[in-house]
């Protein structure tokens, strides 16, 4: 299984450009917990996983860098997690 291209820092500020209708360089560096809301949002549908970022980790995300690694580890985790699971599925087809 490969591991999903994730964006960097430069696509998660063109991501939340799109909260708010504004350009990617007028994102400011702090997020305010609803933008993170809407990210954490934004980053299940695209990657098709479920994130379960705890209190602590959700905490820790108060600029686009923050959010930007701990998004990127959370998807890992939660691509990583379901291809686990699939492979653990009797049946289940494999790659």
């Amino acid at each position: 299984m490969t591991s999903p291209v994730l964006p960097d820092r430069a696509e998660v500020r063109t991501i939340l450009a799109a909260f708010g209708q504004r350009a990617a360089e007028d994102v400011p560096e702090e997020l305010g917990s609803l933008e993170l809301t809407w990210l954490i949002a934004e980053f299940e549908q695209r990657y098709g996983v479920q994130l379960d970022l705890d209190d602590e980790q959700f905490e820790a995300v108060r600029t686009v860098d923050t959010a930007t690694e701990v998004l990127r580890a959370a998807v890992l985790a939660a691509a990583g997690a379901t291809a686990t699971a699939a492979a653990a599925t009797p049946g289940a087809a494999q790659p």
